[in-house]
């Protein structure tokens, strides 16, 4: 079994080191890091998440209603809880309580899902991977575009403005980025009966195969210009995201007596380290982005450990 973990996540760790490593030689700068996120951001990862939601069947994600329901429960009502105390009782800015939620609450489950849970759990795989998918692309990353497009928590005077009208300058700003309408039009038109033809796919995903590389490349870059650290917050991080969050979620389906299956489909996934995602949203609006890759970093490294006992407790 942790053969299997360590076969999944080894392919992450390398590329991060491999960044991490070009910056070390200076080959890449973190400048140039913000250009490749840049590019993911706008093109790669848009196409990716069009291609693979459209591609995913509609009756599937119907017929497990109770996967996702859970996943729904966890990555959703974990990103409004770590929201909210990390803005309300740890007094963070709205930018910075937005990245924790991500980073604690988003799995990576389309780069890290299918080797883990395609093994594990072989016929129920892929529902999880395009539920935590769906649920990340559609509601976490436009919640925390909301919050990290048109929040300005150094503006003048903020106490004047209309909070509505923040509030629809924020979604309006969301929607306009490629990696929330992109998704969010994809399932549309999964709704209206559609489909990706297959000779179109390939034109798709050949850009946003690059995803997952060129981020993790990046973000290790990125990791060697912020220097990786220990601090109070990234072990809070990294202590919620890894063993807090599952656990909880675990917890309380044992309570309602959750099948077997069911419960440790739900509680693997939630288990997968951070995503990137929330690194090059600190990289692309200049906040949290040392604790946010360092708390990428030891979630990864540290994932071979917890997530071999999330696996073992619930003998997946």
């Amino acid at each position: 079994m942790l053969d299997t973990i360590i076969t999944a996540l080894l392919p992450i760790i390398v590329t991060l080191l491999l960044g991490y490593f070009s910056g070390f030689r200076h080959d890449f700068t973190k400048e140039q890091a913000t250009v490749l996120n840049k590019m993911v951001m706008l093109y790669a990862l848009p196409m990716l998440l069009f291609a693979g939601i459209l591609s995913t069947p509609l009756a599937e994600i119907f017929n497990n209603g109770a996967v996702f329901l859970w996943l729904f429960i966890g990555m959703i009502a974990g990103f409004i809880t770590v929201f909210s105390i990390s803005r309300f009782i740890f007094n963070s800015n709205l930018r910075l309580a937005a990245l924790r939620a991500l980073a604690i609450a988003g799995p990576a489950v389309p780069f890290v899902g299918t080797p883990v849970l395609g093994v594990l759990f072989a016929v129920d795989a892929d529902i999880a991977i395009a539920a935590g998918s769906l649920l990340m692309n559609l509601i976490q990353v436009p919640l925390a575009l909301v919050f990290l497009v048109g929040t300005n928590d150094s503006s003048p005077s903020p106490q004047k403005k209309n909070p509505l009208l923040i509030i629809f300058r924020s979604i309006k700003n969301a929607l306009m980025q490629p990696v929330v309408w992109a998704p969010i039009f994809a399932f549309v038109l999964l709704l209206l009966g559609l489909d990706m033809p297959k000779y179109l796919k390939g034109s798709f995903i050949l850009l946003g195969q690059a995803t997952g590389g060129v981020a993790l490349f990046a973000v290790g870059a990125v990791l060697y210009a912020q220097k990786v650290s220990i601090s109070i917050p990234v072990i809070i991080n990294v202590i919620s995201k890894n063993i807090l969050l599952p656990l909880i979620i675990l917890v309380i389906m044992i309570a309602l007596s959750v099948p077997h299956i069911e419960r440790g489909l739900v509680s693997v996934t939630l288990a997968i380290p951070t995503a990137s995602i929330a690194v090059i949203f600190a990289v692309e609006y200049k906040t949290g982005e040392q604790e946010m890759a360092s708390t990428l970093f030891w979630s990864t490294i540290l994932s071979v450990i917890t997530m071999g006992g999330i696996i073992w407790f619930t003998g997946s």
